[in-house]
């Protein structure tokens, strides 16, 4: 059954009166909403929608319900009093209809609009509703709008062409240029597994890439700055297709939220990772004096905020063939990467090469006790790692242990 634009046409098949007369319900239901708007009927336009109702303005608000749309509404005709709407097309099927229109207003307030205060700006502007109805009322909104096109005519962007617009465009790529010196080159470290290096300072977070069927899965994210460097190589090695977390501290989810693939960790971090990030749990007090001051302001710059977690793993699983290997003290659910064939560690922060505080890389030592759930616990964690004699031992800042790699990491267990 094809769509039925409104008004309906006459000439529909007897066997299709079922559906176009649900269709028609959906239209008129759509109709009545969207006349209200046209009428500027606050009124009419609350009971049209369902108790239950939700939606979102794509770019603007929600997902919401009744009550968050009714208040949007409520803003809007506040900032813009002689807002108007017209229907410039309408087409139902089903329970769903979508409606085309324009709206015009001036924002005068006295209302602001979105945290802006009223200018005298005049509006103009298309967008799209897909309604879905039922039992004769509103029961889902997503409505699309153009947003570029508001912000250019209320001021907030530059007109499209002018100069103050062309100044933006160099001040972005300039932002991109500094985001793109803040990483480092992608750098082999075994059969399908490659580093990338970033962040500020001194590109000391390391991001694994691992081959994962025909993508690449990263293990850890990094800072928030390395976003856009992971996505980038990560679609140059066949696109990204999830992220495992050594552990969750805001230094190595900084990236997952804004990747915009599923996240994984060991569930013992889980908490810490839809979290706070372990920050909580942080003894600033046992840093230098400059450690004190700037590692909670770095942190929080770095830190990409709370990520929701797909799944977890436990000790001995394997991903992308590798093994999981549950290394506790640093955080609670602590992981490395091992691939027994090639003997290749990929260890999170099980050990430093780099003391955070003065920025020196040197050998491997445990983690520094500020940032420990059990310190202990996290000596006895390289000891397990130094177990499995690996032949190279990479770690979530700066450089990896190489050589006899048993040996340093006994020593840094029992001296450091």
């Amino acid at each position: 059954m094809p769509p039925v634009r409104v008004p309906e046409q006459p000439t529909a098949r007897r066997a299709e009166m079922a559906t176009t007369e649900q269709a028609s319900s959906a239209a008129e239901v759509a109709r009545g909403y969207f006349g209200a708007l046209e009428r500027a009927d606050r009124n009419a336009q609350r009971e049209w929608y369902a108790p239950d109702m939700g939606g979102q303005i794509y770019g603007v608000i929600g997902p919401t319900g009744r009550a968050g749309m009714i208040a949007y509404f409520d803003e809007l005709y506040a900032a813009i009093p002689d807002l108007r709407l017209e229907i410039l097309d309408l087409v139902a099927e089903g329970d769903n209809a979508a409606v085309r229109w324009r709206t015009t207003g001036t924002f005068a307030g006295p209302g602001h609009f979105q945290g802006l205060e009223p200018n005298g700006a005049r509006i103009d502007i298309e967008g799209c509703d897909l309604v879905r109805v039922k039992d004769g009322k509103v029961r889902h909104i997503d409505a699309y709008t153009d947003g570029a096109t508001i912000a250019r005519q209320l001021g907030v962007l530059p007109p499209q062409g002018s100069p103050a617009e062309a100044g933006m465009t160099r001040a972005f790529n300039v932002k991109t240029r500094v985001e793109t010196r803040l990483s480092g080159k992608l750098e082999d470290v075994a059969e399908g597994v490659w580093l990338l290096r970033g962040g500020f300072p001194g590109k000391t977070m390391n991001v694994y890439f691992v081959r994962d069927g025909n993508g690449v899965l990263a293990f850890d994210a990094g800072v928030r700055s390395m976003t856009h460097a992971i996505a980038r190589e990560a679609v140059g090695l066949g696109g990204l297709t999830r992220v495992v977390l050594g552990h969750g501290h805001p230094d190595h989810r900084g990236a997952a939220p804004g990747l915009g693939v599923p996240v994984h960790c060991h569930s013992a971090d889980r908490a810490i990772t839809e979290g706070d990030g372990g920050m909580s749990a942080i003894d600033f007090s046992r840093l230098n004096p400059l450690g004190r001051l700037l590692m909670p302001r770095l942190l929080k710059r770095w830190d990409g905020g709370p990520v929701k977690v797909a799944g977890t793993f436990e000790e001995g699983e394997e991903i992308a063939g590798f093994k999981v290997v549950h290394l506790p003290g640093h955080s609670a659910g602590m992981c490395a990467l091992w691939r027994e064939s090639d003997r290749v560690a990929l260890s999170s922060d099980c050990f430093y090469t780099l003391d955070p505080q003065t920025g020196r890389k040197g050998h491997p030592r445990v983690p520094l006790s500020a940032f420990n759930l059990d310190t202990e616990q996290a000596r006895a964690s390289i000891r397990k790692l130094a177990a499995l004699e690996p032949a190279a031992a990479w770690p979530g800042h700066a450089d990896p242990v190489v050589g006899d790699v048993r040996v340093q990491l006994e020593r840094a267990a029992d001296t450091t």
